[in-house]
């Protein structure tokens, strides 16, 4: 008998971890929101139009680089009927994050010394975004209800 067991789902079928990811992605689009307009608030009443644009950007590409991250897990999980799902969903992976750091130093470099933008709430305002991110992913996932075992089969 040449049965083999395997613990993914069947083809078509999605992790059970995806409503979570979907979840956070959409509390994410929320938070960024909510940070473009506080950022750019706050750049704009410290910094005038170049503390608005550097409050915005911040905020802006904080919520980007949290998408690309759900996002790219969410697409890779596609795949989990395929006997190249590791690869594939590392790979994935890891290639958003590898865009990410690429997107992160040209904006970096393109953006310095430009004079309609305020380059420390700029920072101030990424590093915001990475707090709130890392914020609404956490309360995402502590009130999730996943079994630990969810998407194993039984032969």
């Amino acid at each position: 008998m040449t049965e083999t067991a395997s613990n993914a789902p069947a083809q078509g079928q999605m992790p059970s971890s995806q409503p979570v990811l979907l979840r956070a992605l959409k509390w994410g689009a929320i938070a960024t929101a909510v940070l473009l307009i506080v950022c750019g608030g706050i750049g704009w009443w410290i910094a005038g139009a170049p503390g608005l644009v550097g409050g915005v950007l911040g905020a802006a590409f904080a919520g980007v680089f949290l998408g690309l991250t759900i996002g790219s897990i969410a697409f890779a999980n596609r795949f989990i009927g395929s006997e190249l799902y590791v690869p594939l969903f590392f790979g994935i992976v890891v290639g958003g994050w590898v865009l990410k750091f690429v997107a992160f130093i040209v904006a970096a470099v393109l953006l310095r010394d430009q004079p309609w933008l305020e380059p420390k709430i700029l920072f101030f305002s990424l590093v915001a975004g990475v707090i709130v991110s890392l914020t609404v992913d956490a309360f995402i996932m502590t009130k999730s209800r996943l079994l630990y075992a969810s998407d194993a089969r039984l032969p």
